[in-house]
């Protein structure tokens, strides 16, 4: 099986549950109060490796006791936390507040994440080496992100970039990009291209692949996904679930993309493939506690 190497953040998520927002100044009695392990990166890494990938994952955590809680979640989902480095100081969280709409207000205070260095890279390259893909969001520092870019396409590797959060990406970043799998909106900010309709999509595409990308999946939430490439268009749909926290869905997709895509499965198949472990994550709560494995997949009645 080919390998799969995710670089990005870990994560830990504080999560809160309350009737309804604070407003400013007020001190609200919040209910339920969850720990749970989160970050784009460990997100993405967690849904390979559960969805059948063979996968390693760079980033750092702090050397407190979240740290010790998001490397002991990795290595339970069995992926090679080997070059996953332990700096000084504290580790992510994201501090999330979410209403009985399941309306949600999150701070993120990176922690580690941001210490990820170019050094950090190359005390790494052998997980870039000893992989076949390479998969990348937007959470650690950009200089790092163009980096690991840059020496993974000098070693051939298929890079996925996950364009979230979204900001604007020089062309020197968006050039290295094999696969870009945003949303809408981080499609619109990269591209400079207003979203209304498909056409928009296509012309917005056009763009990024101008500048470099080799393809493109774009997801369009309840709607389905779209892939383009220079020649080719497919629409792919979503299937229906009831949705209890969508916290997580567009990392189980990419992580899944990845994961079929290192299988060399069709386009249509992988992004079948997608499209159901992302439905499924909707249907928990939490980030890495809602992400489906394969067996969640095979037996559950779309």
């Amino acid at each position: 099986m080919k390998k799969i190497c995710v670089i990005g953040s870990l994560n830990m998520d504080l999560v809160v549950n309350v009737d309804e927002m604070p407003k400013k100044g007020q001190t609200l009695i919040g209910s339920k109060f969850r720990e749970i392990p989160g970050g784009k990166g460990g997100n993405q890494a967690v849904a390979a490796s559960r969805l059948g990938g063979d996968v390693c994952m760079i980033g750092k955590v702090g050397n407190d006791g979240f740290g010790e809680s998001l490397l002991k979640q990795l290595k339970a989902d069995k992926i090679n936390t080997d070059y996953v480095q332990v700096e000084e100081g504290p580790s992510g969280v994201a501090l999330i507040t979410v209403d009985q709409n399941a309306e949600n207000s999150i701070v993120v205070s990176p922690g580690a994440n941001f210490k990820l260095t170019k050094d950090d890279i190359d005390k790494c390259i052998d997980g870039i080496k000893e992989s076949n893909t390479v998969v990348i969001q937007l959470e650690t520092p950009i200089d790092t992100i163009k980096y690991a870019l840059e020496k993974s396409k000098e070693l051939g590797k298929f890079t996925i970039l996950n364009p979230a959060p979204a900001v604007m990406l020089s062309d020197d970043i968006i050039k290295n990009v094999d696969l870009l799998t945003p949303n809408e909106t981080e499609l619109e900010i990269l591209s400079g291209v207003s979203i209304k309709d498909e056409d928009d999509i296509k012309k917005a595409a056009n763009i990024m692949m101008e500048k470099g990308v080799k393809q493109l999946i774009v997801t369009l939430g309840s709607k389905g996904s779209l892939y383009l490439d220079k020649d080719n268009m497919k629409f792919i749909k979503s299937y229906k679930v009831e949705a209890i926290d969508t916290t997580a869905a567009g990392d189980t997709y990419t992580g899944a993309l990845s994961v079929a895509f290192s299988q060399n499965k069709s386009v249509e198949e992988t992004m079948d493939f997608a499209s159901k472990a992302g439905a499924l994550s909707v249907t928990k709560v939490g980030a890495q506690t809602s992400i489906p494995n394969l067996y969640d997949i095979d037996n559950y009645k779309f």
